[in-house]
């Protein structure tokens, strides 16, 4: 019995040193890794978190982005540096749940190699189309397209991207035939959206809220179980009748598994903290992404859930990254 106790304070003592070190480490500053490009959607997440970050922590915090190979640069340069928590990678899903199902011989696996932090943000998926496309919604869209000869031409941001898989989820819950048409990035699939080259996309709720706003696009089905805040009057597709249509880009902080779990554990207080700032809920959520945090067990629950869900329907479909 003795011996227990002596392991356990020990163990919590370990803890406590771990813990103080991350907090007294005042003069390194505190990298968000990301695997994406200044100006999208998770560097404006990343963006947003990171001064008030700062704050919670009391060390500077600042971004650092690693566009490229599929979120595999991100996700090593996280890997590369030391495990002391001054490096922590942002995601989107893809990178963390989708690429190890996508990509052969993938250079990491999320569910190994990281310990998950927080989720940041959920980033539901919505279906757009061009502001002078006649369907009022969905699942009128769908109509149209089932009635036609051909198929609809249809963008996603690459194959095996989040937006390719929400378009087979209504390909298949709905029996309308589309045409894939897989862009190098989001930007170049809005453009030809609305040239009329394209009929429609899936994109994050953040990435078309300022197309949507500025009467470019139009959003006509959101990918989830509820309707998102910034955009409540777009039903959902199970309102509209389309049902296992459920996508949630979800964003999350991880950082290397060998970080010690007192970190781990300052990290998540910390972040918890920042997003509970009323000032950067508000801006996350102009920008249309949904503020949202967890445990570090909660994130690893829905990081291993959605592993397995997507690696089904890659495999189903055997759909290759490009």
């Amino acid at each position: 019995m003795k011996r227990r106790h002596i392991l356990a304070a020990a163990a919590a003592a370990a803890l406590s040193l771990a813990s103080t070190a991350f907090a007294q480490a005042g003069g390194k500053p505190v990298r968000i890794v990301t695997s994406f490009s200044p100006g999208g959607p998770v560097d404006f997440v990343a963006r947003t978190l990171a001064e008030q970050l700062g704050r919670e922590l009391k060390r500077t915090v600042i971004v650092d982005n690693r566009p490229g190979a599929n979120g595999a640069l991100g996700a090593l340069e996280t890997l590369r540096a030391e495990a002391d928590g001054s490096a922590i990678w942002i995601t989107s899903v893809g990178a963390a749940a989708v690429n190890p199902s996508l990509v052969e011989k993938s250079p990491y696996d999320t569910q190994r190699d990281f310990a998950p932090v927080s989720l940041v943000a959920n980033n539901l998926e919505v279906l757009v189309v061009g502001a002078k496309d006649p369907a009022a919604d969905a699942a009128e869209f769908v109509k149209t397209a089932k009635a036609s000869k051909e198929s609809t031409p249809m963008a996603s941001s690459g194959s095996g991207s989040i937006p390719h898989l929400a378009l087979i989820q209504l390909e298949e819950a709905t029996g309308a035939h589309f045409l894939h048409v897989p862009y190098k990035g989001m930007a170049p699939a809005f453009t030809d959206l609305m040239g009329g080259q394209v009929k429609g996309v899936f994109a994050d709720v953040a990435a078309i809220m300022p197309h949507v706003q500025g009467g470019r696009l139009k959003a006509i089905g959101i990918a989830a179980s509820k309707r998102h805040p910034s955009l409540p009057q777009v039903k959902t597709f199970d309102e509209q009748g389309i049902k296992a249509v459920d996508t949630n880009n979800w964003y999350a902080l991880f950082v290397s598994a060998k970080t010690a779990p007192a970190v781990v554990q300052e990290l998540n207080k910390a972040v918890r903290s920042a997003i509970a700032n009323p000032d950067v809920s508000a801006r996350l959520l102009r920008g249309g992404a949904e503020p949202k945090t967890s445990t570090p067990q909660e994130l690893a629950a829905l990081l291993k859930a959605d592993t397995a869900k997507w690696a089904a329907l890659i495999k189903s479909r055997n759909i290759k990254a490009e």
